[in-house]
């Protein structure tokens, strides 16, 4: 297992990788001879060079052969067969994750005063090379914003025991790296790696039962404890290191612009597991988190703030602040410090009580509790203060303020908390209340128009809907409660522990106002007698089909003409959040059409706002995966249209994202610092823009390619009745639903109609199956619906694609999903299929358009091959592809097994469980899921 080491460069950075690929490949060898013996070894072996050779020349005969080989494997070498496979490639992004972090420390060790292109330093150089004053750079650094939101969606296929062997595996194949390590030492280290790599092979990749909400908070916290929270402030302190060197003479304290939010156990759209009681226990365990952290930050700087009076002289301010907490507080002996002569250490053990208070006594004015996190950093102003006093100053910098820091981002609630449900559940819920209060006999039922007055007449009346002296179903009460426990909980965590509500499939005003008027319900709104309103909640629309994003303008407007919501916009800083889906609006209406309307809508809602003297905060709902809307984060914000930045971004970091960019500190940096650097860059652009002559004669192009490309995309999918079971049957989606990876059902009601899938097992099954169809079918036909073979137009599209940065952007995302895609291997999965005339009709459709995709970009591009403008994804797409496939035979035969069983009310869970194992191994192969 140690073939997938050859790369093009000859670099010594990249000899190191094929070292480590090599090194971890042979120790799972010893491993599977340690486990199986050496059959097992020569079978994995043989399988490996059989599928690489056929990679290198298809041969009918040759295919045939490797297919035999497959299924002539007992139940017991399969199992083995496929468990070697997945968790090589667990070892190979292992050694490619720690690759990036030492190419990042190797540029930066040969670059000299070189600067890195996507860093911070480079966005901030460019300003000054730009001839930026120093006010206009202030201006800029105060407009910079960007929260960042983890989610709960399924997509993380592996459990958090095996991540965590990831870690410590990545961790010493780190320590290869040290040059003193003496031979002992490496050997030592090697077989401390045998012992990883053993016990991840004895280790159950498979959870054995659906994590809780709970569980996913932890999995979600884990992050924040392990990375965010160290490296969050260092990006601030590389921002003001980078303004301090280019525009010198100011002390420069970069504000709050990035940050971090989440869904976890707040998100209960199509979850009935997210209940308010979940909600307030999540809001209980984040402030946990933040208390625990500053408690042992508090504890380690008590080791180093050992300055004596005896040689020094610190503030009166300090001395002071002593004093009054001496007088107040009771310290247990224990945590007491008993050196009078040491005030710092003093005060921090008086700091950390405060603190425990905090978690303990969850009553205001209780004296010896902080009050909010402005009065702990209170504290540490004094502390700070008093070490700059006797020229103290690098202690100072070096720990005071990163801890001031801290505060100010994560403050006692870690993460802001955003609530999400479904519209239908708000309108069942309004339609029981007005009925009851005899108001509206069905509200459900009433038009547009009528409901939008309705509603804006009780957001204008003091009066309350409700009354408690009426009973109210399960679900409506559920659904109020979520209100009464947001108040409660602005009141107990501060106003920023959640501030936005976000409504799932918003289609119409009255969405939004229905939200609202719920939040009058329990004072999170509400409009004083003297006209005055107050709003600590936002009501949040998102819209997520084609057909959403082409109204979402009207309804903006219709929203922001009633003087009762516009004056709730104004109490939130005239500031609205719009999120926009880009995973149903792909699955609606195809990539091609999803991207062009998220563009239209993007630039139409934001000229709605531009006419009501507001500005807008796009909340853009990327997955992990091409065909969720799936890209860097650098890129997914200069994807953005520079005008519509103003009121900043926030984007979701979903499933596998997040381990991939937040389980090492080093990447974790280098991601944020990049989406910095972006930032920066996308508020350049938006100070200088440059209006291209042609962009508007081209986007008229997009339009009619978006509109052919939608026919197309929604004749297959919506319109040829054999091709919902198609899918069923020549994709693993029946069987994804049952891996264990998420406390949510994959379909928002009991259903099977295609509208009632989510877009997560949607993506994820076309993956597995290797297809990847939503993330490229139709733009071939979309394509040539321009280019109709006339090279004049051919040399538009050229042009377009060097020119035109949305073009740019979609044709190099098509090339990474046909790059991904393998439909030799799909007509594998479509051999599944019953109906062999719809099978052998859908997947010639399939094909011809991957065909012409294909073909098309290869002309647009002037590329020989997919991919030839990333060599280094393009070769390490080609290497994979031989260890993935294996897998995919293996998973067709499975799958077919098990499927016939069950047709036959039979069932075998040792079957299934092969099938599952598949499904992770693939996962791992592709580095993608849903």
């Amino acid at each position: 297992m140690t073939e997938l080491t050859t790369t093009v460069s000859k670099s010594n950075s990249n000899n190191l990788l094929r070292r480590d690929v090599r090194f971890l490949g042979n120790i799972l060898g010893e491993v599977l001879v340690h486990q199986g013996g050496n059959e097992l070894l020569e079978i994995v072996e043989k399988i490996r060079e059989t599928s690489k050779s056929l990679r290198s020349l298809f041969l009918p005969e040759l295919h045939s052969e490797f297919k035999e080989l497959i299924s002539s494997l007992d139940p017991v070498n399969r199992h083995q067969v496929i468990r070697a496979f997945a968790i090589y490639f667990q070892l190979v992004n292992i050694a490619e994750q720690n690759h990036r972090i030492r190419r990042k420390r190797d540029y930066e060790r040969s670059a000299g005063e070189t600067v890195q292109p996507g860093s911070i330093e480079s966005a901030i150089q460019e300003l000054r090379e730009r001839d930026f004053s120093h006010n206009e750079v202030e201006e800029i650094i105060k407009g910079l914003s960007l929260e960042l939101v983890m989610t709960a969606h399924p997509t993380e296929a592996m459990r958090r025991a095996i991540l965590d062997i990831h870690k410590r595996i990545s961790d010493d194949v780190m320590g290869l790296d040290n040059p003193t390590l003496t031979f002992r030492e490496r050997e030592q280290l090697r077989e401390k790696l045998l012992n990883e790599v053993i016990t991840l092979w004895q280790t159950d990749e498979l959870r054995d039962r659906k994590p809780t909400v709970l569980d996913e908070v932890r999995n979600g916290m884990y992050y924040f404890h392990e990375t965010i929270f160290h490296v969050l402030p260092d990006v601030y302190q590389e921002l003001e290191r980078c303004l301090s060197k280019y525009y010198p003479g100011q002390n420069w304290h970069v504000p709050t612009y990035l940050r971090f939010g989440s869904w976890i156990g707040g998100d209960r759209d199509g979850n009935p597991s997210v209940t308010s009681s979940i909600t307030l226990q999540t809001l209980r365990m984040q402030r946990k988190l933040a208390i625990r952290e500053y408690q042992r930050i508090m504890r380690e700087l008590m080791r180093y703030l050992s300055f004596s009076t005896s040689i020094i002289d610190v503030t009166p301010e300090l001395a002071e602040s002593i004093a009054q907490d001496r007088a107040i507080i009771n310290l247990n002996p224990v945590d007491a410090w008993r050196n009078d002569h040491e005030p710092y250490r003093i005060k921090l053990s008086y700091m950390i009580s405060k603190t425990q208070n905090v978690l303990d006594d969850e009553k205001k004015g209780t004296p010896v509790r902080y009050s909010s996190p402005e009065d702990f950093i209170h504290d540490l102003n004094v502390i700070d203060r008093s070490l700059r006093f006797h020229y103290a100053d690098y202690v100072a910098d070096t720990y005071i303020k990163k801890l001031i820091r801290q505060v100010e981002l994560f403050g006692f609630h870690t993460a802001t908390l955003d609530i999400r449900q479904h519209s239908q559940e708000h309108e069942n819920a309004m339609t029981e209340i007005l009925a009851k209060m005899n108001i509206a006999e069905n509200y459900a039922e009433l038009p547009e128009e009528e409901k939008v007055a309705l509603l804006e007449g009780l957001l204008n009346d003091p009066r309350p809907l409700t009354s408690p002296y009426q009973v109210y179903t399960e679900s409506t009460e559920e659904c109020l409660e979520v209100y009464r426990t947001v108040f409660k909980a602005q009141d107990e965590y501060g106003k920023q522990c959640i501030t936005s509500y976000l409504i799932s499939m918003s289609e119409a005003a009255s969405d939004i106002l229905e939200v609202m008027v719920f939040a009058k319900e329990v004072g999170l709104f509400r409009k004083d007698k003297d006209g005055t309103v107050v709003c600590t909640l936002q009501a949040v629309p998102l819209f997520e089909t084609i057909e959403d994003l082409h109204e979402a303008p009207q309804i903006m407007d219709t929203l922001l003409s009633m003087p009762i919501y516009r004056q709730a916009v104004t109490a939130m800083n005239d500031l609205q959040e719009i999120m926009l889906g880009y995973s149903d609006s792909n699955k609606d209406g195809g990539v091609v059409t999803a991207n062009w309307k998220l563009r239209v809508a993007l630039k139409q809602i934001t000229a709605t706002a531009d006419k009501f003297g507001i500005k807008l905060k796009f909340f853009h709902g990327r997955g992990g995966a091409l065909g969720r809307g799936g890209m860097p984060l650098n890129r997914s914000i200069l994807a953005q249209p520079a005008s519509t930045i103003g009121g900043g971004i926030k984007i979701t970091e979903q499933g596998e994202v997040i381990s991939s960019r937040y389980s090492m500190r080093g990447i974790a940096y280098r991601s944020l610092e990049q989406a910095t650097s972006a930032l920066v860059t996308a508020a350049i652009h938006a100070k200088t823009p440059q209006t291209d002559l042609y962009e508007s004669k081209w986007e008229e192009i997009v339009a009619r390619i978006s509109e052919v490309s939608l026919k197309k995309y929604q004749d297959l999918i919506f319109r040829d009745p054999d091709f919902l079971t198609y899918f069923k049957e020549s994709t693993p989606l029946p069987e994804v639903g049952e891996l264990n990876i998420g406390s949510r059902p994959s379909k928002r009601k009991n259903s099977d109609r295609f509208e009632d899938l989510r877009a997560i097992p949607w993506v994820f099954a076309w993956t597995q199956s290797r297809y990847l169809l939503p993330a490229w079918y139709a733009a071939g036909t979309g394509l040539q619906s321009f280019y109709e073979g006339k090279e004049e137009n051919l040399e538009i599209m050229r042009h377009m694609y060097e020119n035109f940065s949305f073009f740019t952007t979609l044709v190099d995302t098509l090339q990474m999903a046909i790059s991904k895609a393998d439909l030799v291997i799909a007509k594998e999965y479509a051999s599944m299929g019953k109906n062999e005339e719809a099978r052998l009709r859908i997947f010639g459709q399939i094909e011809e358009e991957f065909k012409l995709t294909s073909e098309l970009i290869l002309k647009i591009t002037g590329q020989q091959d997919i991919l030839d403008n990333v060599p280094v994804i393009q070769e390490s797409i080609r290497l994979r592809n031989p260890y993935v496939d294996p897998l995919s035979y293996l998973q067709v035969q499975l799958l077919s097994e098990l499927r016939e069983l069950r047709d036959g009310d039979g069932d075998d869970p040792e079957l299934l469980r092969e099938v599952l194992l598949t499904i992770n191994g693939i996962a791992a192969g592709l580095r993608n899921t849903g």
